[in-house]
């Protein structure tokens, strides 16, 4: 028996869900389809196989016989801290408003938090009230987007551009003019990074 046909026959069993069952979940005609995966006489595609997982409650990972647990591993949940400007910059109130969660791995790669975007100089990619996932750190790379405090605590979410003598904070909606900022005014300010944009929670 195939290794992947195993563990999805271990993991129905576990839960009580019959062939038929499953085989119904999973758009396959009758409970024949399942029964010739788990002896290893069908195999299945990828993408299947995620749908196998997400059935069985469980992971691609354990069905691959990549790790012994069965169990999905939980997120991490981090803070929505108080909205942050995408347009004229605003005072960032650093009180909690709401939670999100991230994946392990995610947060494995560093300290994160989330920020509400307030205003439309961002769009079209970030609209207000859009939460952003952001990895704390105090660089980044031209073309970054980041967020930084201006005068200490005006928070904004803009897109990096490096200069020879400074920077420019670019926003993506070309009504707003780019924040250009030489080396005095980034050290006397100053302006500051504090985080850089991984990932956009959009609010329909």
């Amino acid at each position: 028996m195939a290794e992947i046909g195993k563990r999805i026959k271990e993991r129905r069993e576990a839960l009580g869900i019959s062939q038929e069952a499953l085989a119904q979940r999973l758009g396959y005609k009758n409970k024949s389809t399942i029964a010739k995966i788990e002896t290893g006489i069908n195999d299945i595609v990828q993408s299947k196989v995620i749908e196998f997982a997400n059935e069985l409650n469980t992971t691609v990972s354990f069905l691959m016989g990549w790790e012994d647990s069965p169990t999905k591993k939980s997120g991490v949940k981090i803070n929505v801290l108080g909205r942050v400007a995408a347009g004229i910059p605003i005072t960032a109130i650093e009180n909690i408003i709401d939670t999100e969660e991230i994946s392990q791995e995610m947060a494995a790669d560093g300290e994160y938090f989330a920020l509400k975007i307030k205003g439309d100089s961002m769009e079209p990619k970030i609209s207000d009230s859009d939460i952003v996932i952001v990895r704390k750190q105090d660089f980044a790379d031209d073309g970054d987007l980041v967020i930084a405090l201006i005068n200490g605590d005006d928070a904004v979410c803009k897109r990096l551009k490096k200069y020879e003598d400074g920077i420019a904070l670019i926003s993506f909606n070309p009504k707003y003019d780019p924040l250009y900022f030489n080396k005095d005014e980034i050290i006397n300010k100053p302006v500051q990074i504090i985080g850089k944009v991984k990932e956009l929670r959009a609010r329909f």
